[in-house]
């Protein structure tokens, strides 16, 4: 064949590349299909009638009927109000103070002149594979005084060391050179971290930042066992447990409606899933946004030193 020839011949895939490429589109459509699903069941059965939904089986491909009486009584709820205060207090302090930790805990084991980097380094590793418990958490958070207040939801899991490590690893794939002459020119430790380190870095802190909010955003173990005697600190999550799994928090709208006992019933259940989609529509319109720093973000992590 001539040089020619061998140049403009154009390069396919294969029978058996395209069959491969096919299976693969249907099993991930597959898989979306059966991940999403879910969220849209729960998202039809919120705009459903009670009378129609008492009348579905099986899947539902469709609002059975339209009603928006669930929405209704759900924004008539002063504890949802009261939820979304304190989860929105809980996410802007807790994603604040965890990613200040973060930042100067990963910096520090970085970038600095720290002489027991190492030892450090243990130390931190170490609360990953092994802790304290429950218990002697409590105990501790009880000593301390911070029982029924909003720091015992913010200082016990205030830090990740898997996401501190991500940001040290990410730190690490800084030149070094670059650091030595801010240094070499007068630059300290701060100057070095808010203008070199951090703006060199915006989509690690983006990814960790995400990771933090959502964990903030769903929490609500921590509120379960050091708030029991402050309910009007309750995240928005609590007192969605509340409503799903205790059956509790919606007998005073219940008990005022109309109807048949059957009927009031099928609301509650409505009600239900209207609340599931009140607590998680807000943390998915902020998906799209930020996804695009997922990878990139967690990849500049996996850099090796």
């Amino acid at each position: 064949m001539s040089k020619k020839n061998s140049i403009s011949t154009p390069v396919g895939y294969s029978r058996g590349d395209k069959i491969f490429f096919g299976c693969n589109y249907v099993l991930m459509a597959v898989l979306a299909l059966i991940t999403l699903y879910p969220m849209l069941y729960v998202a039809f059965c919120s705009f459903s009638g009670p009378n129609e939904f008492a009348l579905v089986r099986g899947l539902m491909l469709k609002p059975a009927g339209f009603s928006l009486e669930g929405y209704k009584m759900v924004f008539q709820m002063s504890s949802i109000w009261l939820g979304y205060r304190n989860t929105l207090m809980y996410l802007a302090l807790g994603t604040a103070f965890s990613m200040a930790m973060t930042i100067m805990g990963a910096f520090m084991l970085s970038h600095t002149d720290f002489e027991l980097k190492k030892p450090a380094m243990i130390l931190i590793v170490f609360t990953m594979y092994f802790g304290g418990g429950m218990i002697p958490t409590y105990l501790c958070v009880n000593a301390l005084g911070l029982n029924n207040t909003l720091w015992a939801v913010l200082l016990p899991g205030g830090v990740s060391v898997y996401n501190m490590i991500v940001l040290r690893t990410s730190f690490n794939g800084i030149p070094k050179g670059l650091i030595e002459s801010a240094t070499i020119d007068g630059a300290s430790d701060m100057v070095v971290l808010f203008r070199i380190v951090l703006p060199l870095s915006l989509a690690a802190l983006a990814t960790i930042t995400l990771f933090y909010a959502v964990g903030y955003w769903g929490a609500w173990y921590n509120a379960m066992i050091y708030l029991q005697k402050r309910r009007d600190l309750y995240p928005l999550q609590l007192f969605l447990r509340e409503l799903l799994i205790l059956d509790t928090g919606n007998e005073q709208f219940l008990n005022s409606m109309s109807g048949t006992e059957a009927n009031r019933y099928l609301v509650k259940e409505i009600v239900k899933y209207c609340v599931i989609m009140v607590a998680t529509v807000p943390i998915l319109v902020v998906y799209p946004f930020i996804q695009k720093y997922f990878v990139k973000g967690v990849m500049v992590g996996a850099m090796k030193e």
